[in-house]
C-alpha cells in the first residue's frame, strides 16, 4: 500500500469517526472507535505485530494445550478445504495470540512478514480492529474484510474468524481463516465463514465431550 493510499485509509477512520452516531450504525465503526479511543492506536502504525518471546509463547501455550490437542484433526481438515484458496488457517488463544496454524509452505514467508504466525500478538488492543481481536472483544463470528481493518498495513488481509467456547461457556480461543487475495467474492467469503464454523462448532464439541467423558451425553434432535 502506498503512502498515499495509507493516508487516505487513516482519513477515512478519522471522518467516519467524526460522525458520533457511527459507531452506534456500524460494528466496523464501534471497532475503529474502541482502536482510537480506548486503546489508543493509530491507524498508520507501521510496526508490526507485537511477538511474544519463547517464555511468554510457552506458558500461554501451556494455558491452551488441550484444546490445541483436541483441535489437531480439524485443523488438518479445515486447511484442506481452504488451503487451495491461499488462506491460512490459525487456531489462537483468548488474548489473540496464535498457538498453532496451518499454511502452504509456499505462502509462509508473506504470512509471517504480515504477521499471521504463532507467538504473534493479534488482540484489539494491540492491533486495532482485525478478524481475531474483534471476534473476541465481541465475542461473535465475523469477516474483517481488507480496509475494514484499523492498521493501514493490514488492509491487504481478509480474515475471517469463529469463536471457541469451552464446555462452562468461556470463551476461550478463536479459529481465524486469514488471506491476502484481493479476488475473493463475497460467496466465497461466505463457503469460508460457513467452513471456520463449521470447524469451530467441531472443536467445541470434541471439547465437551472429553470434559464430559465420564457421563452419558444425549443428543436432541436437530431442530435447524
Amino acid at each position: 500500500m502506498g503512502e498515499t493510499t495509507k493516508a487516505h485509509h487513516a482519513a477515512r477512520i478519522y471522518s467516519t469517526l467524526s460522525d458520533g452516531a457511527s459507531a452506534a450504525r456500524s460494528a466496523v465503526a464501534a471497532s475503529w472507535s474502541r482502536s482510537v479511543t480506548q486503546y489508543g492506536l493509530d491507524p498508520d502504525q507501521h510496526r508490526p505485530p507485537h511477538r511474544l518471546d519463547s517464555a511468554a509463547f510457552n506458558q500461554a501455550f501451556a494455558r491452551t494445550e488441550r484444546l490445541v490437542r483436541l483441535a489437531q484433526p480439524t485443523l488438518d481438515r479445515l486447511f484442506e478445504t481452504v488451503g487451495d484458496a491461499g488462506c491460512c488457517v490459525l487456531l489462537t488463544d483468548r488474548d489473540g495470540v496464535p498457538l498453532d496454524r496451518r499454511g502452504a509452505a509456499g505462502d509462509d514467508a508473506d504470512f509471517l512478514d504480515l504477521g499471521l504466525w504463532t507467538g504473534m500478538v493479534w488482540s484489539e488492543a494491540s492491533e486495532g480492529t482485525n478478524g481475531v481481536g474483534t471476534c473476541l472483544a465481541e465475542g461473535r463470528a465475523l469477516t474483517i474484510h481488507r480496509d475494514q481493518h484499523f492498521h493501514a498495513r493490514n488492509t491487504a488481509l481478509s480474515c475471517t474468524v469463529a469463536p471457541i467456547y469451552d464446555a462452562e461457556g468461556r470463551l476461550v480461543a478463536t479459529l481465524d481463516v486469514s488471506t491476502c487475495r484481493a479476488d475473493l467474492t463475497p460467496t466465497m467469503l461466505r463457503l469460508i465463514a460457513t467452513a471456520a464454523n463449521e470447524a469451530a462448532h467441531g472443536i467445541e464439541a470434541r471439547h465437551f465431550r472429553e470434559t464430559f467423558s465420564h457421563a452419558r451425553v444425549m443428543l436432541g434432535p436437530d431442530l435447524g
